[in-house]
């Protein structure tokens, strides 16, 4: 074999390689699915959720503005898990002993989750997780509004 042809095949072989990887590591991405339960909170359906809509429970929506303006449950109070979700404005919607509901984008999204752990390890007693977030609220054909 020449060393030419042999330098070729490893490159080619590192571009496999490499294509295999991206491959391996776009696949995974795609199938992430949010964890089903949060130790210590209420893991709520889109029924559950509207059942407490009608009572007047606080919604949290903490995906990013650009998401919450586009469309959100009404009245949902927009804590932008990144950039706004903290104890202290957590504080402000509601008492530790309160429940509220926190939500995000889906089963494919890791915010309200996140954001449920954080209300927990608060000293919050009364947390739902709606893992389906906007997404199960739109399908169930459940009232949404924007923001301007």
């Amino acid at each position: 074999m020449t060393p030419r042809l042999d330098e070729d095949r490893q490159m080619f072989r590192g571009f496999l390689l490499m294509l295999l990887s991206l491959f391996a590591l776009t696949s995974v991405q795609a199938e992430y699915r949010s964890p089903e339960t949060v130790e210590g909170a209420t893991t709520i359906s889109a029924e559950q959720a509207r059942a407490m809509f009608d009572q007047g429970e606080a919604f949290i929506d903490v995906r990013n503005p650009k998401l919450y303006a586009r469309k959100h449950i009404p009245g949902a109070h927009h804590l932008d898990l990144k950039y706004a979700f903290s104890e202290e404005t957590l504080g402000k919607v509601a008492a530790k002993d309160q429940s509220i509901v926190i939500y995000c984008s889906g089963v494919k999204c890791s915010r309200s989750y996140r954001a449920a752990e954080l209300a927990l390890s608060w000293g919050y007693q009364k947390v739902y997780y709606f893992r389906g977030g906007i997404v199960d609220w739109k399908k169930a054909g459940y009232p949404t509004e924007t923001s301007n």
